[in-house]
């Protein structure tokens, strides 16, 4: 039976400029053949498995739209909530292709009435094991594959680069394009993300914070530093009930008024327990300026009023294009200590240290990340396995609840970078893959922390209430199968 046509809109100039981009990136990929031609792994389907299909260029997923049951159905894009309208299960065709199976409905993915054309629709349809109903799954890069259908040759597309709800799905000539894309996250695999930001954990007691950070102690308890008057401290046994520990400098910072217009608050400190002494990096600024210093601070005990000022690490001019704030120390593999830091401008700055005093080893500053005068800051650089993690905050801080903070994430084999995010941008050149971000009554969370605990690795951050408080936000951190973190 010939089935009526669905209609569908055309752009054809955007594919245009999609074939354009795709020509280019597989001239890049010829060239990078020439450096190492070993393939890809082929991607293993676990037949008796729920997928959901992730599409690499909208972070949408594959979904029946409006839940519906009945031949025809259109399949679209929509937010992630892996609702059984979102599952699909790989059923084997033999030859290498899979009907693509709705756990909603029983039908299957099909290129509406046996078209070959450049974007037919994509609907669920009784399962017929049709040429039309069977794709093969070839592989692209950084864990994500295409879906080609046997009958056309054609690879299933988010149409017209689109990111929005409920954006149709397509075929069209497979060009490699970010939209082609899809990631095959596997239901029920511990190394899988949640669908949804998780609210932050449970925390009590003296949780206003703003930028905090947070080291061990050598009794196992945790000392945390955030924004304040002569930097702000906390404690904490059991990373769960927070207390008010005072002040660093309860006396004021005399020496960063130059900074400051003469005040004591200071910015953003990095807490690091370290060689049996705690060693503070902070800030001293006024807002929207770049007129700025970061010190270095040492105490045996961590204790307020116990902090020696240890003097100037670097400073920023107004006529400079960078930012001296939000410092974070890491300490690499070889025992070398580096100090990231930067907001605004030209983004995010690292020079090397000296361990032995805490100060600038040479004048170098290296770029390992910026939005070409974006909103970019507070990075956090940790190691985990073979890779050096790059977290950075991009957009608006310090409104309250109309904050539109967000946690990004790049990494690098070098502490030093180049640092790419998933999808294989520079985080110098504005990439980043957000790792979270405002949802429901938690707004603008950012400014983090990571911290290698006993339990795994442990995000710290502040988000804002709807009364416009600032508030200490803990998650865990998870890994996927590409190693690429979670919050959960």
């Amino acid at each position: 039976m010939i089935r009526p046509a669905i209609p569908a809109l055309r752009r054809p100039g955007l594919h245009l400029v999609s074939a354009a981009l795709a020509a280019l990136s597989a001239l890049l990929l010829l060239c990078s053949s020439l450096v190492s031609a070993a393939p890809a792994a082929a991607a293993t389907i676990d037949v008796n498995a729920w997928y959901v299909l992730v599409n690499r260029h909208s972070g949408k997923v594959a979904d029946v739209y409006e839940r519906a049951t009945g031949d025809g159905a259109a399949i679209v894009q929509w937010a992630r909530n892996d609702g059984a309208w979102q599952q699909w299960q790989f059923v084997d065709s033999g030859g290498g292709y899979y009907r693509l199976r709705s756990r909603h409905s029983g039908k299957v993915l099909d290129v509406y009435n046996h078209s070959t054309a450049d974007g037919a629709n994509i609907v669920q349809w009784s399962d017929l094991n049709g040429a039309n109903q069977q794709f093969r799954v070839a592989d692209t890069d950084n864990g994500h594959v295409k879906l080609i259908n046997r009958n056309s040759g054609k690879a299933l597309e988010a149409w017209e680069w689109s990111t929005a709800d409920g954006a149709r799905l397509s075929q069209y000539t497979d060009l490699n394009g970010a939209n082609q894309q899809w990631r095959l996250v596997k239901l029920g695999d511990t190394t899988t993300p949640p669908p949804t930001y998780p609210n932050p954990g449970l925390v009590t007691g003296d949780i206003n914070v703003h930028d905090p950070e947070v080291t061990k102690t050598p009794s196992g308890g945790y000392l945390l530093a955030h924004t304040g008057n002569g930097v702000s401290l906390k404690t904490s046994s059991d990373r769960t009930a927070w207390r008010n520990a005072g002040a660093a400098f309860p006396g004021g910072v005399p020496w960063a008024h130059p900074y400051t217009d003469g005040g004591n608050h200071v910015w953003a400190p990095d807490i690091t327990h370290v060689n049996g002494r705690y060693y503070m990096y902070y800030s001293a600024s006024t807002f929207g300026s770049n007129r700025s210093a970061i010190f270095l601070a040492t105490s045996t005990s961590g204790a307020s009023g116990s902090w020696t000022n240890e003097g100037l690490v670097i400073e920023s001019r107004t006529s400079d294009n960078f930012n001296a704030i939000d410092p974070n120390l890491v300490i690499d593999d070889e025992g070398r200590w580096w100090l990231a830091f930067g907001s605004f401008w030209s983004g995010i700055k690292m020079v090397q240290l000296n361990p032995s005093s805490g100060k600038r080893l040479d004048s170098t500053i290296r770029s390992i990340a910026g939005r070409n005068g974006g909103a970019i800051e507070a990075p956090t650089i940790y190691k985990r396995g073979s890779y050096y993690y790059q977290l950075v905050s991009f957009d608006t801080c310090c409104q309250g609840a109309a904050s539109t903070y967000r946690i990004m994430v790049g990494r690098s084999t070098s502490v030093t970078g180049p640092y790419v995010d998933r999808n294989g941008v520079a985080l110098t050149s504005g990439g980043g893959t957000q790792l979270l971000a405002g949802h429901g009554d938690i707004h603008g969370p950012g400014h983090q922390a990571v911290l290698a605990d006993t339990d795994g690795d442990i995000l710290f951050y502040h988000w804002y209430a709807g009364d416009n408080s600032s508030r200490l936000g803990i998650n865990k951190i998870g890994y996927d199968t590409a190693g690429w973190p979670y919050v959960y």
